[in-house]
């Protein structure tokens, strides 16, 4: 990447988390004794990115900025914005706030265990390849449903991947995608993640680059407690 380029990271923290069972967002949980998405943040203002904006609730920028921001020192964070009703709403704002990047990172705030070597991959993957996504091959046989929950199908698991983020693009690229699908709603449903945007409205292939099975993302509460001996583990120094 040329000297005078720059690269943005959008980082998603506007989910309810419904399945966590809990009356605080995931986002906001504690994580041996920190707020969840404080471990994300400080992944990206120590990584190689240029700029953070974090995307939150609704209503949330107040709380975000009282209860978690005035206690971090995060200089790469330029805006909280709020988020929509869906993630493709959210990342939307996300980019339209991020300021003459020229690559942007869009990554799942609940996603803590992120490193600094998987956002320099990502980054490098941007820009070599325009669209990236992490990920990582499935460990399990995948069985395709039907709408009775009867297998029809078993995928050849060599190639499948279990898709993480962050997700990486030329901004121009996922920008322009991202003003087609928000251009018209009845474009909008099924979309799941940023590189299904950029599929279909900017008839680009996507690279898959390696992500780590240790990048989870905190949806349950089972997923806080893997996530909970993890960072213990990687706070010894085990691999």
């Amino acid at each position: 990447m040329e000297r005078n380029q720059r690269t943005g990271a959008v980082v998603l923290a506007g989910g309810r988390g419904r399945r966590m069972c809990s009356d605080v967002q995931k986002q906001y949980l504690l994580l041996a004794g920190k707020p969840l998405i404080a471990y994300t943040l400080e992944a990206f203002e120590k990584s190689c990115v240029d700029q953070i904006v974090l995307v939150v609730g609704a209503g949330e920028e107040a709380y975000v900025h009282q209860e978690i921001l005035a206690s971090m020192k995060l200089k790469k964070l330029t805006a909280v914005v709020s988020g929509g009703k869906e993630r493709h709403h959210s990342a939307y704002e996300g980019l339209k706030a991020l300021e003459g990047c020229d690559y942007v990172l869009i990554h799942d705030g609940a996603r803590p265990l992120v490193t600094g070597e998987l956002i320099e991959r990502a980054v490098r993957g941007a820009v070599e390849y325009g669209a990236c996504v992490a990920g990582m091959p499935v460990k399990d046989t995948i069985k395709r449903a039907d709408h009775d929950q009867f297998a029809v199908e078993t995928p050849e698991r060599s190639h499948l991947w279990q898709i993480q983020t962050p997700q990486a693009f030329s901004y121009a690229l996922v920008r322009d995608a991202y003003d087609k699908l928000m251009a018209d709603e009845g474009l909008q449903g099924g979309i799941t993640d940023d590189a299904m945007v950029v599929e279909r409205f900017a008839d680009k292939r996507v690279k898959l680059i390696e992500g780590s099975y240790k990048n989870l993302k905190v949806t349950t509460p089972e997923d806080l407690v893997m996530a909970e001996a993890l960072l213990k583990n990687l706070s010894q120094g085990q691999p």
